[in-house]
């Protein structure tokens, strides 16, 4: 299995820490964010990372080489100036994330600007469906969630009615946390599916990955694990001094 490490994003909310650090390199108990993933998917076994880039593209490669001090060998894909948003990130990355049939081959997927104790090695390497999610408990700044996790493990876009909860499930309303396992299949019918939304029709496409996924919840296609563990999505200056003090920086 590769890995896909997102960091094009512009860190806006960051600013003026991002000014000269893409928010991924931004440090938390003594490293960059970005270093704690690719431990930990060293870890994992994983050794193949791709690592999107568009703000401060060269500052990744300047700090981190080809991965190798870490346990892991890294290629990095340029975006351009405007960041193709997590769906046109993800189908521009595809190429590097295959061997011999990038439509059959799953990969992990990692948000770069969140930080969380969260086992890579748990994860499924071959998912039944062709998205796999973590979810977690919902922080302050997203209280309503994104998705709902059943207890047989689907994932669906809405809190179920009341009448369409069975078998003892809850529905339980979570956040995504940015972690999950996807199979390229996902971007089988991505175009009609995506439509014309702002940046589809540009080269490379640039748009979300929420509508892809949510068109396979309809399909009874996703999947997901809820993890009780820490996870910290650092979005703001704030939370990005909060996480260095609890990890003892």
């Amino acid at each position: 299995m590769k890995a896909l490490i997102f960091a094009a994003g512009l860190g806006e909310r960051m600013q003026p820490l991002t000014d000269s650090t893409p928010k991924p390199l931004l440090a938390v108990g003594g490293k960059p964010l970005i270093v704690w993933h690719l431990e930990k998917l060293a870890a994992a076994g994983i050794r193949d990372v791709v690592i999107n880039t568009s703000w401060l593209a060269q500052r990744f490669p300047e700090m981190l080489g080809d991965g190798s001090r870490f346990g892991v060998h890294i290629d990095y894909t340029y975006e351009g100036p405007t960041p193709l948003e997590t769906g046109g990130g993800m189908w521009h990355a595809l190429p590097l994330l295959g061997r011999e049939r990038i439509s059959e081959e799953p990969f992990l997927a990692i948000n770069g600007d969140i930080w969380t104790d969260h086992d890579f090695a748990a994860l499924p390497r071959e998912p039944a469906s062709d998205a796999h999610l973590v979810l977690v408990d919902n922080p302050d700044h997203n209280a309503r969630g994104d998705f709902s996790l059943m207890r047989d493990g689907q994932v669906l876009s809405a809190t179920p009615a009341a009448d369409e909860i069975v078998d003892g499930d809850t529905g339980t309303r979570l956040t995504f946390a940015g972690i999950g396992v996807y199979r390229p299949n996902l971007f089988d019918d991505w175009r009609r599916i995506i439509g014309d939304a702002p940046g589809a029709r540009e080269k490379p496409p640039r748009f979300k990955l929420a509508p892809l996924l949510r068109a396979a919840m309809g399909r009874a296609s996703v999947t997901g694990e809820h993890h009780r563990g820490r996870w910290t999505d650092v979005g703001t200056p704030e939370r990005l001094a909060e996480l260095d003090r609890s990890l003892g920086s």
